[in-house]
């Protein structure tokens, strides 16, 4: 597991603070902050197929906004992929970083604070198994241990059952969205709630945060 976008060793990036004029942040408690965790291909940005240049990214409509969302009401976010890319040879983890920093950047422009971005290079078949692929927890739980965060208080979103399992697998309330892969699937575990994208899965949160 890496953490991304400042480098193969750990994520770089701010906790979320909101812009001149949000609204008053939610209230953490001592025992640590509640984040958000967002998958990135079909969630945040469209899932073009082991996506790693800059000139494939796309942000999927209201992403952008729902980050500034999360972000105005003091949520700490951080993005949780898996890039089994890597071990399939396809591009490497020093592509993923690129792709990262040149996301971070474009956040930045937009006056958000880039996200920490944890990717998972491996893949069973060519890897062997490892604890942080979802629907593993690993990616979650190295978050947690870097940023003191509150997993029994905190979110998972993304468009397929392995986001929800390693949500789920972390004690987070896990939200499926209709985006992505999310389009095609039916059922869902009996404790996952559903939106039909990004944006609505942030205020969902809001609403289940307060």
């Amino acid at each position: 597991m890496a953490g991304l976008a400042g480098g193969p060793h750990g994520p770089s990036g701010a906790p979320a603070g909101g812009p001149p004029g949000a609204a008053a942040p939610l209230k953490a408690a001592p025992a640590g902050r509640p984040a958000v965790f967002l998958d990135r291909d079909g969630t945040l940005n469209l899932d073009r197929g082991y996506a790693w240049r800059w000139e494939d990214f796309e942000w999927l409509p209201g992403a952008v906004e729902a980050l500034r969302l999360l972000q105005g009401q003091g949520l700490f976010v951080a993005v949780v992929t898996n890039q089994a890319g890597v071990a399939r040879g396809l591009y490497r983890a020093e592509d993923v970083a690129a792709l990262h920093r040149r996301v971070a950047a474009d956040l930045e422009r937009r006056g958000l604070a880039p996200p920490p971005f944890y990717h998972c290079p491996h893949h069973p078949d060519f890897t062997g198994p490892c604890g942080c692929r979802k629907p593993a927890p690993g990616m979650l739980l190295q978050a947690a241990a870097d940023h003191g965060l509150d997993l029994s208080r905190s979110f998972m979103v993304g468009d397929k059952l392995s986001d929800l399992g390693a949500g789920l697998a972390a004690g987070c309330v896990s939200i499926l969205v209709r985006t992505g892969y999310g389009a095609g699937i039916a059922a869902l575990p009996p404790t996952a709630l559903e939106a039909p994208d990004v944006l609505e899965a942030s205020r969902l949160i809001l609403k289940l945060a307060r």
